[in-house]
This record gives structure tokens, sequence and C-alpha cells, in this order.
């Protein structure tokens, strides 16, 4: 599809008419003056043999712990598609290949200098091989991985937006 890096990021808008299942959160800035930083990731749902997601534990800025999907910046080159399987791989141990697209996170954030735009795209994937390890993740952000049953993944994350990833999933992919 895309490949990032460089002056030729798309728009959120463009981006949206290509990812229809953007999923939009603006939190109003009273500082419009503000630069915006447009931040790109990847990453998603990555499934075992018997149904269950790899989720991640790490300690959140206010020192506790959280869980959440795996996923991570966009390299230079890459499609969002190569970044999920990266990411998912980098900090699950788990190699995976993609099934499918689930939605796109569309979110705003603030720092003392700038705003941040985030977009981040989830998606589904297999395991092909590998074991769960925090070991190959780059950054040394995750705690703990460890395998979770669907049903009660909602229950376990941390963050709406991700709660929400996983409803989406369940009624693009899920019979009844």
């Amino acid at each position: 599809m895309y490949a990032f890096g460089g002056l030729d990021m798309p728009t959120p808008s463009l981006l949206a008419a290509h990812y229809p299942g953007i999923i939009s959160a603006f939190a109003y800035s009273k500082a419009p003056q503000l630069p915006v930083d447009r931040q790109y990731s990847a990453g998603g749902l990555i499934f075992d043999s018997n149904n269950r997601v790899a989720v991640l534990s790490k300690i959140s800025h206010n020192d506790r712990i959280v869980w959440c999907l795996p996923k991570g910046h966009i390299e230079k080159g890459e499609t969002f598609e190569e970044t999920a399987v990266r990411e998912v791989k980098e900090e699950t141990g788990i190699l995976g290949t993609i099934l499918g697209s689930i939605a796109t996170i569309d979110y705003w954030f603030m720092n003392n200098t700038y705003r941040i735009h985030k977009l981040v795209h989830h998606y589904v994937l297999k395991r092909v091989s590998g074991i769960l390890s925090v070991e190959g993740d780059p950054d040394r952000e995750a705690q703990g991985v460890k395998w979770v049953d669907l049903k009660v993944l909602p229950t376990l994350l941390s963050y709406p937006n991700e709660r929400t990833i996983v409803k989406i999933y369940k009624k693009k992919y899920c019979r009844k």
C-alpha cells in the first residue's frame, strides 16, 4: 500500500479514504499554535492455534502496569503490514502472517512543545513460529507477555481504543 518515510506521508484525511475503519478520538487543544507531529504505527491481534491472543504488560508513565496489544512505529520504507509483523515479533517473540486488516485508531495528545496526531493500524495475524518472550523488544518497554483467550481479552486490555479494536475484530471476523 504505502511506504512511509520522509515528506511523502499521507494526511489523515487521505488515510481515512483508504482505511474506512478509522476510529477517531480528538482531544481539543487550547494551544492550536503548537506544531503537529504525525506519527504512524502498526500492530495487532496475533492468534495461536487455541484462539488466544498475545498481550503485553508494560509500565505506564504513572508507574501502573498496563496490558496492551503489540504495536510500534513504522520504520523508513516499511508498509503498515511489514511493521505489524516486525513489531509483533519484536515485542512477543512470535512470528506471524497477516490474515486481514481490523481498523485504524486515530487520536491526538500533547507534550510540552507540540501536538501529536497518531494513527495506529491494527491487523489480524496468525502465529507461524516462535515462543512468547519480550527479549527481542529493542526498546525494553514490555515487562511481560502472555496468551489470553479472546473471550476475556477486552476485560484485560487497559486502553479503551484497543478494546474497541477487539469489538471490531469480532464483528468483522467472528461468526455467531
